[in-house]
């Protein structure tokens, strides 16, 4: 009879994972790096349970290895462990996780309102007062419902965290058709979002320096891009900072200011004594094929005011995840916050603005208009203090819409070097991306004015792509009012965005080339 003691006849099960080495990241949250085995490959990732291994239990007597083994049974089970993808720890919008409600509510500020508002009431005047309220309603009714879809599929997978939208859509349809579909606007929105900011603040920067300096100025001032230049260079400084964390404090700049002087615009709007020749009526066109194009302008400008989409998953992906603590709860409380502010903003620039100067307003929007009507019946301190505030918005906005820019761009080299990037590699991706929206401001000055372009391109990443991601990877009952809704839903957004592009491009050729948001003396 064999005499070993009990506890050497127990046989240990193998560790079922090797636990990858964690090393602090520059925000100091511990993230997993890669681990390489004798073969040189990548190891598996690391879990909450992967320290729970018979080497690391072998001083504990055997009914205590019995009850954690088990107990590490239990949690891998029913628990909400998340693998991490060790490279996430070097790229900028996972490389710190320690997001919470409040950067949330920053994040979706900032991305949320800005210049778009300002030409809301240009809508209005082609739609007029009942249709223009109904279309603004409706999209922020339902791009309110995608905005939740999209905080769901965060994690809509046990263990599997999306952390960018093009991850989502890869998927929802496919690694193929994800990247086709999604890449393209999203990319497309950022960089294109971008180019606009630099165009409007230093176009404003110009503004705000002529009404400071008044009679005074010299008799060589900057030319407009010069200031294009002078406010680049100023995104480029503020680029530098290493992660999506890290800018919360902008973002907080970036919702503060814009709520400020999205208020303050509408308030000097009212209050100011109306045009003699004000009418409410909308804009008559000389045919009807130009007033329908001219519509599905007005309903792409609606569609742009709601931007942002494209940054919820890569904002939430800046937040811890447990099985008890999922990510996805301080995300929607941040992210009502942040929209209900958004409206408080949206609602009265559109509904006053088109109060106050009806169908004469100009193609600028409405502190377009507030500078070509009141310019000298509004205090110059004031003018000048609204100006100044758009330049704070858009350098903050700047940040936020480049960072999945900046993701990408690391994410290809981090791939292929298998180690993180330099603070010099780091830093010249982001002066060459800044000078690259430059020169494309430049060479097309136009851009500031595709409101309506820019949202029927774009608008599928809010309005569409979502629906079908809630059916294609959560697969509601087959023909349920669920399943209905969505796929309607969806396919309504795709053809909103054909006809408000074919409306955007009508209306860019229409006005020759020549609109913009803010018109230089």
């Amino acid at each position: 009879m064999d005499e070993r003691p009990e506890t050497e006849l127990i046989s240990i099960p193998a560790t079922p994972r090797a636990s990858t080495p964690e090393i602090q990241t520059p925000t100091g949250q511990r993230s997993p790096r890669l681990a390489s085995n004798k073969e040189g490959k990548s190891s598996t990732a690391w879990t909450p349970t992967s320290f729970i291994s018979p080497r690391f239990l072998s001083p504990i007597g055997t009914p205590m290895k019995r009850v954690l083994i088990n107990m590490k049974g239990y949690l891998e089970e029913v628990g909400h462990l998340t693998k991490l993808n060790p490279q996430d720890a070097w790229l900028p919008i996972t490389e710190s996780r320690n997001g919470n409600a409040h950067y949330a509510a920053f994040h979706n500020l900032n991305a949320g309102v800005g210049f778009q508002a300002l030409v809301l009431p240009v809508a209005f005047a082609f739609l007029g007062w009942s249709w223009g309220i109904l279309s603004l309603t409706i999209a922020y009714c339902w791009q309110l419902y995608t905005l939740w879809i999209l905080v769901q599929l965060h994690e809509a997978v046990p263990g599997k965290r999306y952390n960018r939208y093009v991850e989502l859509a890869e998927a929802a349809f496919g690694e193929r058709l994800g990247v086709w579909l999604a890449l393209f606007p999203t990319v497309y929105l950022s960089a294109g979002t971008a180019t606009a900011l630099i165009l409007i603040g230093g176009e404003t920067m110009k503004l705000f320096f002529q009404i400071v300096c008044g009679p005074l100025c010299s008799s060589n001032p900057l030319t407009t891009v010069e200031w294009y230049l002078v406010f680049t260079s100023l995104c480029i400084v503020l680029s530098q900072l290493p992660n999506l964390n890290s800018i919360a404090g902008l973002s907080l700049i970036g919702a503060v200011t814009a709520i400020t002087y999205s208020t303050m615009v509408w308030v000097l709007s009212i209050s100011q004594q109306r045009p003699p020749t004000i009418s409410y009526e909308p804009l008559s066109l000389p045919s009807s094929t130009a007033s329908l194009f001219s519509v599905l302008n007005a309903l792409g400008i609606i569609a742009f005011a709601f931007r942002g989409h494209n940054l919820v998953l890569e904002i939430q992906a800046t937040m811890p995840s447990t099985f008890k603590h999922p990510a996805h709860v301080p995300m929607w409380r941040g992210a009502k916050v942040a929209y209900f502010f958004i409206a408080m903003c949206l609602f009265p620039v559109a509904i006053g603005g088109f109060w106050a100067y009806g169908n004469l307003m100009p193609s600028g929007g409405i502190l377009n208009a507030l500078y070509a009507f009141h310019s000298h019946d509004i205090p110059r301190g004031l003018l000048a203090i609204t100006f100044l505030l758009v330049v704070f918005n858009c350098l903050s906005s700047f940040q936020i819409y480049s960072m999945p820019v900046f993701d990408s761009f690391e994410a290809s080299y981090t791939s292929r070097t298998n180690r993180p990037c330099s603070i010099w590699v780091r830093c010249g991706f982001r002066v060459f991306y800044g000078f690259v929206n430059f020169f494309i401001g430049v060479a097309l000055p136009f851009l500031s004015s595709l409101a309506g372009l820019l949202g029927g391109l774009t608008l599928p990443v809010t309005f569409a792509y979502p629906c079908f991601m809630w059916v294609l990877i959560k697969k509601p009952t087959k023909y349920s009012f669920n399943w209905y809704f969505n796929w309607i839903l969806g396919w309504l957004g795709v053809a909103f965005s054909l006809a408000f592009s074919i409306g955007g491009v009508w209306s860019m050729v229409n006005s020759g080339l020549k609109l913009k948001f803010f018109k230089p003396n």
